[in-house]
């Protein structure tokens, strides 16, 4: 059921749309947009997931239900309610793929301890003695107070460019005589 409050169709009062699911669970929608732009949105929509979010908002302002939007959607229904929800407060620029706007997690270290440890390793590597993501791992462990995981100084070192510096393995049996060899006379 679907009920409109507020004054005639050209008037500028805000106004809520109900929609009630099965007479207990009850959504309500602010109208930031009206039926007419939210079918704009939803065919003028470039992106995959912000059509997809104005079509379950243009579906649940014609007053489907949660359970009917979640069957025509694939979306589950506490995830629609969740975007509901987020539509009333945000309005339309709450709709679409919000990653876009997360920023991450911050860096473990600043950019002076991680220009601080650039130089140790690079004065490291000068010397002959190169450090890998264990050695980086432990330094970044005890600036920070707290364990950090090898795999973090191993990733530090690669964005600096840095690469794995092993032998090629030999094989056990291998005679280098042989191969010696065989190199100078090919």
């Amino acid at each position: 059921m679907v009920k409109a409050l507020g004054g005639g169709s050209n008037c500028n009062v805000s106004y809520q749309i109900r929609v009630y699911n099965g007479g207990m669970n009850r959504i309500k929608i602010t109208p930031h947009l009206t039926l007419e732009e939210l079918e704009a949105g939803y065919r003028q929509a470039t992106e995959a997931t912000e059509r997809t979010h104005y079509q379950i908002m243009w579906w649940m302002a014609q007053g489907k239900t949660t359970a009917e939007v979640a069957q025509l959607s694939g979306y589950s229904v506490p995830w629609i309610r969740q975007l509901v929800g987020r539509y009333n407060t945000q309005g339309p620029s709450g709709l679409g793929d919000q990653r876009h706007h997360n920023p991450g997690q911050k860096r473990l270290l600043s950019a002076e301890q991680e220009s601080q440890l650039k130089a140790e390793v690079e004065a490291a590597e000068a010397k002959g003695t190169a450090w890998n993501g264990v050695q980086v791992a432990q330094r970044m462990s005890e600036w920070l107070g707290q364990p950090v995981h090898a795999v973090r100084g191993w990733e530090l070192l690669k964005r600096w460019g840095y690469r794995l510096k092993t032998p090629r393995p030999r094989h056990v049996k291998a005679d280098e005589s042989s191969q010696t060899a065989f190199k100078k006379s090919s």
